[in-house]
């Protein structure tokens, strides 16, 4: 069994381009771990976790961390302070898509502990992470085609 897994908490996420890192920065009651994914991906560890924390991530996801460590799909490295760019929970957008068109209508934005509908979205909302909770197999495939929440389909 892994260690608990904390805030701060670096993974290592093995892709079939590299290995990716994320980081552990928020928990939320309802949607479990979030994760901030950072830039980059590389060969092998870098020397400078610390450092790699510091930049912007690219994406966010929810995304059952314990589980995952516990059956060893991905692995703890060393656990980093959030840091301050990092520390506010992001707002989220969620919607449901037409079963016809596939696309989303009605958007409601989220903070983490209230939703307020919005409808259609602005360019600038459409760069926002959207709610869900992904499994490794989707967090690898975002990883790997460099899927931002802009360049999705709905």
């Amino acid at each position: 069994m892994a260690k608990k897994c904390k805030i701060g908490d670096v993974i290592e996420v093995p892709t079939s381009k590299g290995l990716a890192y994320a980081q552990f920065y928020h928990l939320n009651p309802q949607y479990g771990a979030l994760l901030r994914v950072l830039p980059g991906l590389f060969n092998q560890r870098p020397a400078d976790l610390a450092g790699l924390v510091e930049c912007a991530e690219v994406l966010v996801a929810f995304f059952p961390l314990q589980a995952a460590l516990n059956q060893g799909i991905f692995e703890f490295v060393v656990n980093v302070p959030v840091p301050a760019s990092a520390s506010a929970f992001p707002l989220f957008r969620t919607g449901l898509p037409d079963p016809q068109t596939g696309k989303v209508e009605n958007w409601w934005l989220w903070d983490g502990q209230k939703a307020w509908r919005v409808g259609a979205i602005t360019d600038e909302q459409r760069n926002l992470p959207l709610r869900g909770i992904w499994n490794d197999t989707l967090l690898i495939e975002r990883i790997e085609s460099g899927w931002t929440p802009a360049s999705d389909p709905m």
